[in-house]
Order: C-alpha cells, then structure tokens, then sequence
C-alpha cells in the first residue's frame, strides 16, 4: 500500500467518523432485563435506529424509572419509561415523589410518545416447594422488584390486599436487582421471583425447558374485593396468566388472575417536535415486521398506545397519529 493510498484512507476514515459523530443521540433509560418494558423498550431502539439515519438512539439499562423520570423532566435525558400511576404519584408529590419538593412542576415537563402493556405481575416459584397461593409466601424470600420502583409498589400493594402481608414483617423483601434477583431465584436463594411481562415471557421460557414453574394469585372472586378496588389507581388493572401458557411445565391447572399494568414511553417537553414524531412513526412502521420474530408484539397496539391516561401526548407523537386518522381521547391532547 503507497503512502498516497494510506492518507486517502485515513481522510475517508475521519470523515466517515465525522458523520458518524454528527448524528443526533437520543438518550433513552430503562430499567434493566427481567421485564416487558425493557424488551419493549430495547426494541423500540433498535427499530428506530434501524429505520432512519438521523439520530440515534443510545439505551442505558440501570436504576428505577421512578428516577429516570425525574432527569427526563430536568432535562438529563430525552426519554424514559413512565406509567399512569407513577405519573399521578409525582403530579400529586407523593408515593417515592413525597420528598422531592418540586414534584408536581417537574411532572408538567413530560409528555408521552406511547402507552404499552407492562404485563400481568407473575408471582413465581418453583412447582414442589410448598407454595401453592400467595398466603404461602409467608416466612419466605420474596423478590417484588428493585426497591423504590413503581414496579415494587404495586407488587407490594396486590400482596397486601390479596393476604394482609407486609414485606419485612410477613416475609422478607429481596432488595436487588432485576438481573440479580433473577439469578439468585435460578440458583434457588429466591422463593418468590416477581416480575411483569407479557406472555411468552422469554424468561419463564427459558425456565420452563429445566424446571417445573408455579404461578401465584387469585381466583375470580379475589379479584373483587374491596381491598383489591382501593388499589387500582389509573393504570393498574386485573390480568390474566393462561393455565398451560408454559406448557407442560408449568403446573397451574387453572388460570392465575393478578395484578396488570400500563406503562409507557415519555418524552422530555421541549424534545424537537420533528424528532417525537419520527421516533414515534418510525417504530410504529417497523413493529409488524418485529412481531415475527417476537410474539410478545402481538400485545403492543397503536390503539392501546393511546389510550386515555394522564399524560399528555407530545405534540410530535400527537400529529402521527392524528395523520392515523386515530381517535386520540381529548386528555391526551
């Protein structure tokens, strides 16, 4: 190779890594795998990044969203996970947001590119271990998801009203993370994994190839009771896990009715408009390709995206999906 051949080279690098260099990063948080808002999220990325060349979207998967919310709202990042019911505990500064002063001012500074279905909350265990219902869990090791979550709030809050249980008194609260408590539920120093996913969960199929899987929650009636009404904030509804949803391995012979959530993708208010609405359309434009190679998709629906909630829509995401022709409830506009 001449040397005129190398400096030609070296000029084509350094200019491929200008351009390289130039394109927009859109930064996105969310929490860590174990759930279907990580798997939604990360795809999400990865369609956009996929679809168009103008900016990128760089993903970090750590902490809470609860927090994640918080630096959206400041102006740290561009996008985060967020759900009805967090959303209403920041407006209103209480829950995890009752010491953080300025709260409700912060909450103002977030707008939603799209709901999503957090999934039904599957109470684990091990099929042979002695725990057959929730009352069960009593005395037990007990992950209910990273602690300060929005995640962990309503798990706690459906074992309460569910068995009167209360964590660190009825059984002990796991405090770790979602990969960590994941691994240590493998290595059986969990009795009760907690996690929301919409099923095939890739996780409970991965352990349902080695391993027989219980399900804990309620029958139809459970669900009625007064105690489980005063919990469903906005956001929060009853689900349904599928006797035989994990074939053969997994041993309920009934259908697990527990709790279920809405989650979604927020947006800082002052993110370029132009840009909410590419972000916004480009997914929507890749995910029925994505459903082929990943079942779960078939739960993520532009119809449930913009279903009523307490956030208002960016006004990027809004004009996508009023060029859908899509009856957008006036709430959200």
């Amino acid at each position: 190779m001449t040397l005129k051949t190398i400096v030609l080279a070296g000029i084509a690098a350094t200019g491929l890594a200008t351009a390289a260099q130039a394109k927009d990063v859109i930064k996105m948080a969310t929490i860590a795998p174990g759930t279907s808002a990580y798997l939604t999220m990360t795809t999400m990325a990865s369609i956009v990044n996929r679809g168009q060349d103008e900016f990128e979207v760089q993903v970090d998967a750590t902490g809470a969203a609860t927090k994640h919310m918080v630096e959206v709202a400041q102006g740290k990042l561009d996008l985060s996970m967020t759900s009805p019911a967090v959303y209403n505990f920041m407006k209103s500064g209480t829950r995890m947001y009752k010491k953080l002063k300025n709260a409700p001012q912060l909450a103002e500074n977030l707008r939603l590119l799209f709901w999503f279905p957090y999934g039904t909350y599957h109470f684990t265990v091990y099929a042979g271990e002695g725990i057959e219902r929730l009352e069960d869990v009593k005395g037990r090791k007990v992950f209910l998801g990273p602690p300060g979550g929005g995640a962990w709030a309503a798990a706690r809050d459906w074992l309460r009203a569910t068995t009167g249980y209360e964590p660190g008194k009825d059984f002990e609260n796991v405090k770790a993370s979602w990969s960590s408590a994941f691994q240590g539920f493998q290595d059986r120093q969990i009795d009760v994994y907690t996690t929301g996913c919409l099923d095939p969960c890739p996780q409970f199929e991965q352990l349902s190839v080695t391993s027989r899987i219980r399900f804990l929650g309620v029958d139809e009636a459970g669900t009625k009771t007064e105690a489980v009404r005063k919990i469903m904030v906005p956001g929060r509804e009853i689900g349904i896990i599928r006797a035989g949803a994990y074939g053969g391995s997994q041993t309920n012979q009934e259908d697990v009715h527990t709790l279920q959530a809405a989650v979604g993708v927020t947006a800082r208010v002052d993110l370029d408009e132009d840009t909410a609405y590419a972000l916004t359309r480009v997914f929507w434009d890749g995910v029925a390709a994505a459903r082929e190679d990943s079942p779960w998709l078939e739960h993520i629906t532009i119809e449930y995206a913009i279903k009523e909630g307490p956030m208002k829509l960016h006004p990027g995401a809004l004009r996508y999906y009023r060029e859908q022709g899509l009856d957008v409830p006036a709430v959200n506009m």
